[in-house]
């Protein structure tokens, strides 16, 4: 009968200890949830603490356009071959002048308008990754083979809610092609935390990237715009522009934040066919990240 006791009360004691927590999830999820409403547009919110059991979503499966969100996809396919060996970083690649598309985003094109320059595989990924680069990323599209071989090897990795279809220059020539390149926060979530946990690229690789992510110069209000001074946030931000009826197809941010006792959490926030203005679009993601981090840092 002792050993019977011994059993019974320590599974007893876990599974009061469960409850605290479930409450305080429901609790994030109705401040999330207040957050959303009465915000234009379609919502979907995907969180994973660094207990892979402590998430959260709200429309985690629905379809998302991705925008710039998919060049993070597209580093890591690239970095899985530079592991093969099939390429170094140092590979020189050579940049024309039909290459830097004019009527897009590209601090590239900014700094070498004439093209006729070889840039090295590095330096196109950080332009890419960092400075969310469009022609950049057409380039290193066009380098590895096209979007459906990185939409083939993020599926091989057991990420299945996810579409990589269309180049940025065949989303800017048709408006609906954007949808095409898709993917649902619930996948994002895992494709970030496959990653951070180790479980795509070697530890040099995956610190070079977090690198990159970290120092990204795009979607300062989003993700960041109300955490503390200082917080570090790996992620990587994606954004439409508006059609004639002043609708924004997509506005995005994901990634890994640090918590100040050396663990972290995962938060994508995706924003789609809203009306509301820009401002008002990030604010909405900055809201939900500042209410994840004071949970985990209760």
């Amino acid at each position: 009968m002792q050993s019977y006791k011994r059993i019974i009360i320590p599974l007893f004691l876990i599974l009061m200890g469960s409850l605290p927590l479930s409450a305080q999830l429901s609790s994030l999820r109705k401040q999330i949830k207040q957050v959303i409403r009465g915000t234009q547009g379609k919502i979907g919110v995907a969180i994973q603490g660094w207990e892979e059991t402590d998430t959260l979503s709200i429309d985690g499966y629905g379809k998302y356009p991705m925008q710039s969100v998919y060049k993070f996809p597209l580093a890591l396919a690239i970095l899985e071959e530079v592991e093969k060996g099939t390429y170094p970083l140092d590979q020189p690649i050579q940049i024309k002048k039909n290459d830097l598309r004019p009527d897009t985003w590209s601090p590239l094109r900014e700094k070498y308008s004439q093209g006729g320059v070889s840039l090295s595989l590095d330096e196109l990924l950080k332009y890419t990754v960092s400075q969310s680069d469009n022609n950049g990323c057409d380039i290193l599209f066009r380098f590895i083979g096209g979007p459906k071989k990185v939409d083939r090897y993020i599926h091989d990795l057991g990420v299945s809610g996810i579409s990589i279809v269309a180049t940025e220059k065949e989303m800017a020539g048709d408006w609906d092609v954007q949808y095409l390149n898709w993917c649902s926060p619930v996948a994002m979530c895992q494709l970030l935390h496959k990653f951070y946990s180790g479980q795509i690229l070697t530890k040099n690789s995956s610190n070079y990237l977090l690198h990159l992510m970290m120092n990204s110069t795009t979607g300062s209000r989003r993700i960041k715009g109300l955490l503390p001074y200082g917080v570090t946030v790996a992620h990587k931000t994606g954004a439409s522009g508006t059609n004639q009826l002043g609708i924004a197809a997509a506005t995005n941010d994901a990634g890994i934040v640090m918590l100040p006792d050396g663990k972290y959490f995962i938060i994508v926030v995706f924003i789609s066919n809203s009306g509301a203005n820009e401002a008002a679009r990030d604010e909405v993601i900055a809201k939900i990240a500042k209410l994840v981090w004071d949970y985990f840092n209760t």
